[in-house]
């Protein structure tokens, strides 16, 4: 017989009252992604040890108080805390091979299969418990370091938003988010693209915290809308600023951008170690090389690489960003500004006798019509589009309006890149790969024409240590796939071809999709499976 709702169930067993029920069900309007046992445990209308036992009877789940005392083993040493965070788990105790994990919700399959795999892969069968999601968040927050302990232990505004900032820039942080909730003000930093609560400060602070933000990002007071501005008091940083109104406050969003930092060179990013593929590839003239990719994964840190890569004395590099992240010698960079945009500044610099562009984006067709005139008359352009992938460049730029011809005529190379997660070299631990994974890599490699020997290959499990935040990995690295434009695609682009027929073609030469560069890098112990997918979603 089909189960009645959980608050129906504590009733009959008479844990709680309809009364109980009642506010519960006020509660959850304002807090709907809220379960009932939680809001129940929230609001005390019983013990908590008594609710979660009957909780369990009425799921048929082994069901516990999870308490930090229970906690038997070095949960870090099994799975990464990001991961546990996700999935709302929490490993808790071992013995004879069987692993015992406590949930807040075991009816989710998804979130118990991704744990179970996760642990049977170590060699562990898990036993799932059920506890409330509150105690899993306490036990984990506890692991997460000391940054909120600093963060919240400063008493005045002006130091608190310094320790944040500085804080970020010790973590390696590429973004600070300062979030009004309904009754906090959360901040998070984002690292090696993931995002990290490290505090949630009281409500009554907030309006402070946010006028200091505005008043150091040279940003209006009064206004209560969408702003831009800067931060320029830190040496090292250019800091952008976006703040963005919600329903319960101004939300601010931090950019560190560090003003000296090194260009990498590109096969540091990731990029294939081949010499003749990076001057096939780049080393043109009277052409354009676009990097595709979505927003954050990597593309102008690329861009900055190829220039570093070809600039010589003898040659002229120009490069129109928004803003200049990196400042290069021996480059003329220019900065976009409110009254110019890239096609007006494009126009003008082509009046300085370039051989090489760096175009920020190509965000309009009048910009990318622009820069396909600059790769016809002598010059080598490289900018980059917003796409899933090396082909889907030649459908953007047909949307754009630029013709088949210039495309096909222009076009020199497309490449697209995700960045992916390295494995941890301080807490990684190595162990031979499942019949699964090989399983999965091979069918992949099938599907592509690639074959993956596994001889001497070994993989790693993300544990998570206090170098890498908890979560096992530390540092990011490129994939890349390449398609070159050869005289067959060439050909195919004139005659109007789709992107499946473009991509069949390209697949007979050189050109491999994303996929197989990161089943390679998985190969080689750079980074997991489990961190592909999650990038990719290849199983």
């Amino acid at each position: 017989m089909a189960r009645q709702p959980i608050g129906i169930e504590l009733v009959k067993k008479g844990i709680i009252n309809e009364q109980d029920i009642q506010k519960a069900l006020e509660y959850q309007k304002l807090h709907p992604n809220k379960k009932m046992g939680d809001i129940l445990n929230i609001l005390q209308v019983a013990d908590s040890y008594t609710l979660i036992k009957a909780i369990g009877e009425v799921l048929d789940e082994k069901a516990m108080l999870l308490d930090r005392s229970d906690v038997k083993i070095n949960i870090q040493d099994y799975i990464g805390i990001d991961i546990l965070k996700q999935n709302k788990a929490i490993p808790f105790e071992i013995e004879n091979g069987r692993i015992k994990v406590c949930f807040s919700d075991t009816a989710n399959r998804r979130t118990v299969d991704t744990i179970r795999l996760l642990l049977l892969n170590k060699g562990l069968v898990m036993d799932k418990y059920i506890t409330f999601e509150s105690n899993i968040e306490e036990i984990l927050t506890s692991l997460e370091g000391n940054s909120r302990a600093d963060i919240k232990s400063t008493t005045d505004i002006t130091g608190m938003v310094d320790t944040v900032i500085k804080k970020a820039m010790d973590k390696r942080a590429s973004d600070i988010h300062f979030e009004p909730m309904e009754d906090s003000l959360r901040i998070r930093y984002r690292i090696d693209g993931e995002l990290y609560t490290v505090a949630n400060l009281e409500k009554e602070k907030q309006s402070q915290i946010i006028g200091r933000l505005k008043a150091i990002s040279n940003m209006h007071q009064e206004k209560q809308e969408a702003q831009d501005g800067r931060i320029l008091i830190y040496p090292d940083y250019n800091i952008r600023v976006s703040s963005q109104p919600n329903v319960y406050g101004e939300k601010f969003v931090l950019r560190l951008l560090k003003k000296n930092a090194d260009v990498k060179r590109l096969f540091d990013l990731g990029f294939p170690n081949n010499e003749e593929l990076v001057n096939k590839s780049f080393n043109k003239k009277n052409s354009i090389t676009i990097m595709a990719a979505p927003t954050g994964e990597g593309k102008t840190t690329t861009l900055y690489s190829i220039v570093d890569y070809l600039n010589k004395p003898s040659i002229n590099v120009t490069t129109i960003e928004d803003p200049v992240e990196i400042r290069i010698p021996g480059l003329n960079q220019v900065e976009i500004d409110a009254k110019a945009t890239f096609s007006d500044s494009l126009r003008t610099v082509l009046r300085q006798d370039p051989d090489i562009i760096l175009v920020g984006e190509i965000r309009d067709s009048e910009t990318a019509e622009i820069a396909m005139q600059a790769g016809q008359t002598g010059h080598y352009v490289l900018s980059t589009i917003h796409t899933i992938d090396s082909i889907e460049v030649i459908t953007r730029l047909r949307k754009m309006g630029i013709s088949n011809y210039d495309i096909a005529s222009t076009l020199a190379t497309s490449v697209s890149q995700r960045l992916i997660r390295k494995i941890c070299p301080h807490c990684a631990r190595e162990r031979n790969f499942t019949e699964e994974e090989i399983n999965i890599i091979t069918k992949l490699g099938e599907r592509y024409g690639v074959n993956f020997d596994f001889r001497g290959k070994t993989t790693y499990d993300a544990v998570g240590c206090e170098h890498c935040n908890n979560s096992g990995y530390y540092d990011r690295i490129g994939i890349f796939e390449i398609l070159i434009i050869d005289d067959d695609i060439r050909e195919l682009i004139i005659n109007d071809a789709s992107t499946l027929k473009i991509k069949e073609e390209a697949l007979k030469g050189t050109y491999k999709p994303l996929v197989i560069d990161g089943l390679n890098k998985v190969l080689n112990g750079i980074t997991t499976l489990q961190e592909l997918n999650k990038k990719l979603v290849i199983f």
